[in-house]
């Protein structure tokens, strides 16, 4: 049996981030904020967003009024801050607020959409969002959290904890209580760039990092 290499095919160059954000062509973002050394993959949907700096979105995300800290790792296939529908009215469907859809009105409910914007979804620097984790409206990602794949977050996650499944819950602490409140202490995310990369060595030993930086 013969079989044929194919070392790579329709794959682009390397990506070399900057101060401007890095955007797919498919992406689709709408009255978004973006730090430096940012990065949207392809597919990715985003309104009403803050992506600050370093953190990056994989492909076919869809975010709507969401705010990203720094460092922030978000897999493929995120859906962050769902629209609710109004369960409390007397239909589910969505003509009563998008009503231009149905020639109803010359203008769709604003305060309706203003209400679901103020549900704004928090979401802490060096966080980790797993693949196709759902995060809904209102909810706070503390720093250094990681969300399992597929979750559904329903409730706010504590800084350094890890939580998954449907709905998630807390699966374990990354670090005893004492050295989670140092990391965090130490706001390493606010460095500048080139401190960043002076001290990048001492990012792969946590006792070190500590021993150097923690308050």
């Amino acid at each position: 049996m013969s079989y044929t290499h194919i070392d790579a095919f329709n794959v682009g160059p390397a990506v070399q981030l900057g101060l401007a954000p890095t955007l797919a062509d498919s992406a689709v973002v709408r009255d978004c904020r973006f730090g430096r050394y940012t990065q949207v993959g392809e597919h990715s949907r985003l309104e009403n967003c803050l992506l600050d700096d370093y953190a990056y979105l994989g492909s076919n995300c869809d975010l709507m009024s969401t705010d990203i800290g720094k460092f922030a790792n978000i897999a493929s296939m995120v859906r962050i801050n769902p629209g609710f529908h109004p369960v409390e009215w007397p239909t589910l469907h969505h003509f009563t607020y998008r009503r231009t859809y149905y020639g109803m009105d010359d203008q769709d409910d604003a305060d309706f959409f203003a209400w679901r914007a103020r549900q704004r979804v928090m979401i802490g620097h060096d966080t980790w969002i797993g693949h196709g984790a759902v995060i809904m409206p209102g909810v706070r990602i503390g720093n250094g959290a990681v969300v399992g794949s597929n979750a559904v977050v329903t409730k706010d996650v504590a800084p350094y904890t890890i939580v998954g499944g449907v709905a998630a819950k807390v699966l374990r602490q990354r670090f005893p209580r004492a050295i989670a409140q140092a990391l965090e202490a130490t706001a390493w995310w606010d460095w500048d760039h080139d401190m960043l990369t002076e001290r990048l060595p001492d990012f792969r030993d946590l006792r070190s990092f500590l021993a150097k930086y923690a308050p």
